[in-house]
Parts: C-alpha cells; sequence; structure tokens
C-alpha cells in the first residue's frame, strides 16, 4: 500500500504537537500533586472544568477524558485522505469496547442505552437502536454476533468477550499485513508484544480470581498466529523464496499456555518465563503470591514505554501514528485510574505507587 508523504508527514507534524501537550513522558510528574478530582479537571481541562459534585464529576471527567483522546486521534487520522486500515482497525477499539458495555447492559436486563464513544464517520454499529442487536449489527462485521442468541441473564459473557476481542486483533493482524516492510516495523512489534500480554493476563485474572484450571482458563486465550518475518502476506512465500516451506507463523498465546500450570505461590517456579520481569516481586517476611493488577499495569507501563521510544525512530511510517495512538490511549488509562483513584479519597502518592508510575 503507497501512501501520501506529504500526508503522513502532516499526521506526523500534528501527532508530535499534540503529544507535546499530554501527559506523557516528563510531563505526567505533573498529575502528581494533583489532591481532589476538581484540581485534575483544570488541570486536563482548563477551560472546559465542570463544577459538579464528587460523583457526578467522576463520571462526566471519565467521559470527557475518553472523548478528549478520540478527538485527537481523530484529528491525525483526518490528516489522511484514505487513513491506513490498521489505524482504523486501532480506532474501532471504541467501538468493540462500546459493542462490549451494550452487550453486558442487554445481559443485565437493562433497556437504555449506555453513555458510549463517538469515534464519528469510522463507525459501523447503529448503537442508536440498542437494546434491538439485529438493527444495532445487520450488515456489520459483528454480524456473528446475531446468531449467539444473547439475552437477559447469560452467564457466559467471558465466551463471547474472548470472540469479540480475538477478532479484533485478528482485524489488527491482517491489516498489519497490507503494509510495507517498513511501515509495518514497530507497530508488529508492539501488537505482538500486546497479543501476548492480553493472554496473559487473561491467565492470571482467571486462576486468581475466579479459580478456574488450566483446562478451564485456555478457552478463554486468544490463540493467534502472527508471521515471523515483516513484509509477508498469508499463504505467500518470504521474498526470494521458490517453494518449500511456507512463511513460519508463531502464537501469540504462547507465553499465557506456558503460564497455566506454574504454580501461583512460587515466584521462583516462573523463572526463565518470558514475562517474569513484569511479576510482583518477592518481599521478605510475605509468603509470595501472584498479584494479576501488579501485573497488568507493569505490561500496561512496557507497552507505553516502547511505543513512546518507537513513536521518533521512524516518523514517515505508518507505525510512528499507530504508536502515537498507544500513547494516547496509554494517557487516558492513565487519567483515568487517576480520577477513579481520587473518587475513592486515595492519595495521590499511593495511586501512582499502585499504577506503577514514579510519582
Amino acid at each position: 500500500m503507497m501512501l501520501d508523504a506529504g500526508a503522513q508527514a502532516y499526521a506526523y507534524t500534528k501527532s508530535c504537537g499534540i503529544i507535546g501537550k499530554s501527559f506523557v513522558g516528563k510531563r505526567v510528574s505533573s498529575l502528581a500533586n494533583v489532591r481532589t478530582l476538581s484540581e485534575l479537571d483544570r488541570l486536563v481541562f482548563p477551560k472546559l472544568r465542570r463544577d459538579l459534585p464528587g460523583r457526578e464529576l467522576l463520571t462526566d471527567l471519565e467521559k470527557r477524558i475518553e472523548k478528549r483522546a478520540v478527538d485527537q486521534i481523530l484529528a491525525v487520522m483526518n490528516s489522511f485522505p484514505s487513513p491506513p486500515q490498521l489505524l482504523i482497525c486501532q480506532l474501532k477499539a471504541y467501538e468493540y469496547s462500546n459493542l462490549k458495555i451494550c452487550l453486558n447492559h442487554i445481559i443485565a436486563g437493562k433497556k437504555t442505552i449506555p453513555p458510549l464513544c463517538d469515534i464519528g464517520r469510522f463507525a459501523a454499529v447503529r448503537f442508536e437502536a440498542f437494546p434491538d442487536l439485529a438493527a444495532m449489527l445487520g450488515g456489520t462485521e459483528f454480524e456473528f454476533l446475531l446468531s449467539r442468541d444473547i439475552k437477559a441473564g447469560d452467564d457466559n459473557f467471558e465466551a463471547i468477550e474472548t470472540e469479540i476481542d480475538s477478532r479484533y486483533y485478528n482485524s489488527l493482524i491482517q491489516s498489519l499485513y497490507r503494509l510495507s516492510g517498513d511501515d509495518q516495523a514497530f507497530a508488529r512489534r508492539i501488537l505482538a508484544q500486546e497479543i501476548s500480554l492480553r493472554n496473559c493476563i487473561w491467565v492470571l485474572r482467571l486462576r486468581t480470581y475466579f479459580g478456574k484450571d488450566s483446562t478451564e482458563t485456555g478457552k478463554y486465550l486468544m490463540d493467534i498466529k502472527m508471521h515471523a518475518s515483516p513484509g509477508v502476506i498469508p499463504g505467500e512465500f518470504p521474498p526470494g523464496q521458490k517453494g518449500g516451506s511456507r512463511q513460519k507463523e508463531i502464537s501469540l498465546a504462547a507465553e499465557a499456555f506456558e503460564s497455566l500450570d506454574l504454580p501461583l505461590d512460587s515466584r521462583g517456579s516462573w523463572s526463565g518465563w518470558r514475562w517474569e520481569k513484569l511479576l510482583n516481586p518477592e518481599k521478605s517476611a510475605y509468603n509470595w503470591t501472584v498479584d494479576p493488577r501488579y501485573f497488568q499495569n507493569a505490561a500496561s507501563q512496557y507497552l507505553y514505554r516502547l511505543a513512546l521510544r518507537c513513536f521518533r525512530k521512524m516518523p514517515m511510517a505508518v507505525s510512528a501514528v499507530f504508536c502515537f495512538i498507544k500513547i494516547k490511549q496509554f494517557e487516558e488509562d492513565l487519567l483515568t485510574s487517576i480520577a477513579e483513584g481520587l473518587g475513592l479519597s486515595m492519595d495521590s502518592a499511593d495511586i501512582f505507587k499502585l499504577l506503577g508510575e514514579p510519582a
């Protein structure tokens, strides 16, 4: 896929301007001095702050934080006459999230549409038809859900959620394959590691919080495959290869499957596991057990720092904008987590400690 160099340059310049004013990198430290929701509101939205009571302010602030991230991502994507499909797929993470919220409402028997995030011209689902799934999903990539007979009282949403997530990540990978090797470079590295980590987080959560065994947990993993080398279209031979074995694929659930039978109360047993460094450390006088929340926060930090490092390395590649979107989504998660902590009257230093951020 050939991209307009001028559009890519403009998109990257716009991305840099937005990143420079975002709460990432060195600017994260400015959040450490925030003590109340009102202070956070004034810091993030100096011209749009709201005078609302605590709980109402938290809900309103969370929606504005999300809208801020989406509006800034859309501003960059609209730099392209026809945005690369990879970036459209990234943006549609919000639509997938909206859909899961709606499905949860239907299962809970709620008839009123929940507050949702608008992704503009890139949206496919007709959310205004809620709770009529046929009207919402007909003719979209989510039409497969109509055969699942989702209704109030369903108790197996985890399986549906896993399928939705698998389809989302598969769409990202397929759109990645449409790009040149240079355009793929950093995006494929981040995407592969993100899927691996998401699977590992699922394993730790299901085993720790829900007591599921390895057989049960394995059913909820996204066993997605990715080509080991960039720039190869599925089914084709690698460049210069006339025949013989086709391009090797790697499973992005491999690390998660490896962790299924590792003991949750023995840190030493995880030695040599790929993501061991993201596990909570041992503490003297305490019996160690896996902490899924610690692992999830550490994984988020790892992916954010990787995206931040890669953002400036190849400005004229699609991967640069891919990294920009990842950075903005991390910032959104960070601001939302801080807002939720302040809403619970937590000290900002404790919030940063919980999130694994240096205060």
